[in-house]
């Protein structure tokens, strides 16, 4: 069962109807307690890093939301917000993160390029990994933000996208994983990644 963390600064509602979209079993994790439910977490996000930080202190499930994926092995998927957190530090209230992957997360710059970016944006994966498996070097997938994560190490880079340079738009290390982009919000690839998801934390590699 995966595990979709509810909170009012989240979109969850929308990713676990994308999840039931494609079969999976799906639970809204609102204690400490259902993390115990599940086999794969995913941590969706709209709005503000320090809201999302604050509703999540306030659920009482940090500690052991981080004992679960850092302490133990359970696959965490991080989407928009949901990926920013796991960073050191926002820029967006100049407020610390979790810190589970060293780096930090900056604003784009609006004397550049239109703030916040919005719609469609190519993805260009950099390596092979079962959550993006059979599905090709690049494609297109749906955007609001208007921040974006630096990772420290080059290596957690997963894929990237061009807007004013190319930024990070997705990361992995080990059993940690995120994208910028709003996978419930894109169409057959974004479900495609979320199958791919959900067939890694059954223990099988993606298909066809």
């Amino acid at each position: 069962m995966i595990g979709v963390i509810d909170y009012r600064a989240g979109n969850a509602p929308s990713v676990y109807n994308a999840l039931k979209k494609i079969g999976g079993e799906v639970l809204m994790v609102n204690t400490a307690q259902d993390l115990e439910k599940i086999r794969g977490v995913i941590l969706p996000g709209v709005g503000s890093a320090g809201a999302t930080m604050d509703s999540l202190t306030e659920m009482g499930i940090l500690s052991p939301l981080e004992e679960k994926v850092r302490g133990g092995s359970m696959p965490f998927l991080g989407i928009c917000i949901g990926m920013q957190i796991l960073f050191e530090h926002s820029a967006e209230g100049d407020i610390p993160c979790l810190g589970w992957l060293k780096g930090k997360v900056t604003r784009f710059d609006k004397r550049r390029v239109r703030v916040p970016q919005m719609g469609w944006n190519e993805v260009r994966f950099c390596r092979e990994h079962p959550l993006v498996e059979n599905m090709g070097q690049s494609g297109h997938f749906y955007y609001v933000n208007s921040y974006h994560v630096n990772p420290a190490d080059e290596n957690d880079i997963l894929a990237v996208t061009d807007y004013d340079g190319d930024f990070c738009c997705m990361v992995q290390r080990d059993n940690i994983m995120a994208a910028q982009f709003h996978i419930e919000k894109s169409g057959p690839l974004g479900l495609k990644l979320l199958a791919n998801y959900l067939r890694l934390v059954e223990g099988g590699q993606p298909s066809c």
